[in-house]
């Protein structure tokens, strides 16, 4: 099928020709006549698979057909006349949505916006008065420009929410709420998800009426035109190994994943030690640096973009052909929303992961997610040594690792200067017995000789 057949307009076909783009992915096929009927649609589509363009197309193409002056309140300085928002939960993603829109919608007279926090709202704000037909948001920055009436959504016509599943883990369910309270009831509403676990069912049987559903392939399964390998190696050898694998020149870019910040910053730092370009891009680093890690990777400047999981899924980098988890991800899930950086829209890659005795199981995990075995790489200079696995302490009710009680020395000062422990000296009673304890806690008692009744003292410190 080509594009041409689902009845797209000449000014998005104009565009995307320009961005060579000749038959449509399944999602798209199927997305795109649903969507221009007007209908709410539920979809499930695996990372990788075009999803953007099947939602961005059809509300261009709607837009167009329905287009409006764009309403801004002199007075108050609020745009009334947003009437597509599309909801995402991360900055890169948002940015990679309004670069879409803008190649799509470039012929035609519609007005784009993205917005998002870590970054000054006032650029932001000046381009929302020039008026917004199509508003590209993260969940924060749009709630705090709702509160301040910057933005109303009264005249939204299309919401779409974008890795609905994603806007869940990150905790943005209640952000979305407020949002959607904010828009019209009546109003074309597309979800779209990775993942379509029992919440997100959930979520849309309420915001969803009477939906199309597609589900373009099982479940966090991986694109077939992804080679996956693994290689099994010491926790320690990894850095080595990577650096074995980057003497192929062959590979010219190659977007690798690490667990935490620090292990990114680290793992750059070796990079570059060696002369090999390389960036990093996690929570930590500001909005301008990230932006410019991404760019120049895009721009080939880098050869390396290293990264932790806030970026599995707001990347979206033409001819990707190689990513690398030096670090196994926490959950199966997270291995496919990874690797489903290259192979993209059709396009080959390799996926290598570097596994260790402790990272076996979670290997098994994503084997039995996505229902093939990975195949493994043996001929390496730094083959796997270490075969028993980290023992794994026991945590007790709060979650913390129980430690043995260490028994506290006592220690003296000797006549020559140094440290030496005290012995505890047992005193002998006026009863004949020893008496160990510390007369500080003793209880003062008085008695007569002889053993007589011994009563505890009543009077206060100061009386006594």
């Amino acid at each position: 099928m080509q594009f041409e057949e689902l009845k797209i307009i000449p000014s998005i076909l104009k565009a995307l020709n320009d961005e060579n783009y000749k038959e449509p992915t399944p999602i798209q096929e199927k997305s795109i006549p649903s969507i221009l009927t007007g209908k709410d649609l539920l979809a499930c589509a695996q990372t990788g698979t075009g999803k953007t363009a099947a939602f961005a197309i059809p509300t261009l193409q709607l837009l167009c057909e329905e287009m409006g002056s764009h309403k801004t309140d002199q007075k108050s300085g609020v745009n009334q006349n947003i009437r597509a928002l599309i909801l995402t939960p991360t900055r890169e993603l948002a940015l990679q949505i309004y670069e879409s829109f803008n190649a799509y919608g470039k012929y035609t007279n519609l007005r784009y916006c993205v917005i998002f926090g870590g970054v000054p709202q006032k650029p932001q704000e000046e381009q929302l008065k020039q008026g917004v037909d199509i508003l590209v948001a993260t969940p924060g920055r749009l709630n705090d420009l709702i509160t301040q009436n910057i933005i109303d959504l009264k005249n939204i016509k299309l919401f779409i929410l974008d890795e609905a599943d994603r806007m869940l883990d990150m905790g943005f369910i209640n952000d979305v709420n407020k949002i959607i309270d904010k828009t019209p009831i009546k109003k074309q509403t597309l979800l779209f998800s990775a993942t379509m676990p029992p919440a997100i069912a959930r979520m849309a049987s309420t915001i969803l009426s009477k939906p199309d559903k597609i589900n373009i392939s099982p479940v966090s399964s991986t694109a077939n035109t992804i080679e996956q390998y693994v290689y099994f190696v010491d926790k320690e050898n990894r850095k080595n190994l990577l650096l074995e694998l980057l003497k192929d020149e062959s590979i010219v870019s190659v977007l690798i994943f690490v667990r935490t910040k620090i292990n990114a910053d680290r793992l750059v730092h070796k990079l570059v030690k060696s002369e090999i370009s390389a960036k990093a891009i996690h929570g930590d680093k500001g909005q301008n640096a990230r932006q410019l890690a991404l760019s120049d990777f895009k721009n080939k400047k880098l050869r390396v973009l290293v990264a932790t999981d806030i970026a599995a899924r707001g990347i979206d980098i033409d001819e990707l052909s190689y990513v690398i988890n030096l670090d196994m991800p926490d959950m199966p899930e997270t291995y496919v929303h990874r690797i489903g950086r290259t192979g993209r829209a059709g396009q080959s890659g390799k996926a290598i992961s570097f596994c260790s005795i402790d990272d076996k199981e979670m290997l098994a995990d994503i084997e039995k997610l996505i229902g093939i075995r990975i195949t493994e790489i043996k001929d390496h200079p730094f083959p796997m040594v270490i075969t028993t696995p980290t023992e794994k302490k026991e945590p007790n009710r709060q979650g913390t690792v129980k430690k043995a009680p260490v028994e506290k020395k006592k220690l003296r000062m000797a006549a020559d200067g140094t440290l030496k422990e005290k012995k505890s000296h047992s005193k002998i009673n006026k009863f004949g017995k020893k008496d160990s304890s510390n007369s500080n806690n003793r209880r003062i008692t008085t008695g007569k000789a002889g053993g007589g009744k011994q009563k505890s003292s009543s009077k206060s410190p100061k009386q006594r």
